[in-house]
């Protein structure tokens, strides 16, 4: 367990920065043009501590905070598996853990070359610790990156859709998800591939309280009708 803790508390520093080697050499260089759309973005970060119950952020401004969310890199610890985790004061010492983590990979980045960065990385640590342990890395998955084409006709009509349905200008974001299908589509059928989603930021998909409310219920459902019209006329 101590082996596990110290090479967690390695792969990240206290602003969320990845301290592997080589993890940032294929990122895509941030342009002026890509740069000029966080600025408009509807993103209040007063907003955003209220409902996080957050007193501060890693970084200080909008447009950092929604890069180092959207177009960078990002690694999360989710969870270790085998050590003791129920309430008590049971002192059992685990003889086998497993910690799962994951890196969001973006535009450029290629899965095998990660993993065998982050396999070099963490053996090197590992082997700092003169540790009579063992350690084994397994990638379970291994998705490409994907990034749209926000001037494809699909998102020409998805704009129009929400400016008739919600009377406002949509807002074109990145959003990190684990959703390899959606390069996959793009590669096979040759067409591009748009996500329309109609959820709130507080819908917690895939958490405990997950929900979707009646409003975009209802107004998802327009959404989605006004999309096909304005889809047909392209």
């Amino acid at each position: 367990m101590s082996d596990l803790i110290y090479l967690l508390g390695q792969l990240v520093d206290v602003e969320g920065k990845i301290l592997i080697p080589g993890i940032y050499n294929d990122v895509l260089p941030l342009t002026e043009q890509e740069k000029e759309l966080y600025k408009n973005l509807e993103f209040n970060l007063d907003d955003l501590k209220a409902d996080t119950g957050a007193k501060q952020f890693l970084h200080e401004t909008k447009e950092e905070i929604l890069m180092y969310r959207w177009r960078y890199p990002s690694l999360s610890i989710h969870g270790i598996e085998g050590a003791f985790s129920g309430s008590g004061t049971k002192t059992v010492i685990p003889a086998k853990v497993i910690a799962k983590f994951s890196i969001r990979q973006v535009p450029n980045m290629n899965p095998s070359v990660v993993e065998k960065q982050v396999a070099d990385y963490l053996e090197s640590k590992f082997s700092e610790r003169k540790s009579p342990n063992k350690m084994k890395l397994t990638m379970v998955i291994g998705a490409q990156p994907w990034l749209a084409n926000m001037n494809a006709p699909l998102y020409v009509a998805a704009q129009k859709a929400v400016k008739k349905v919600f009377n406002i200008d949509a807002d074109m974001i990145r959003a990190g998800g684990t959703i390899p299908i959606a390069k996959r589509l793009e590669e096979i059928l040759g067409k591009p591939v748009m996500l329309l989603g109609i959820g709130g930021p507080d819908d917690a998909p895939h958490g405990q309280n997950e929900k979707i409310s009646k409003y975009n219920y209802i107004e998802g459902t327009k959404l989605y009708g006004s999309f096909l019209q304005e889809i047909a006329k392209v």
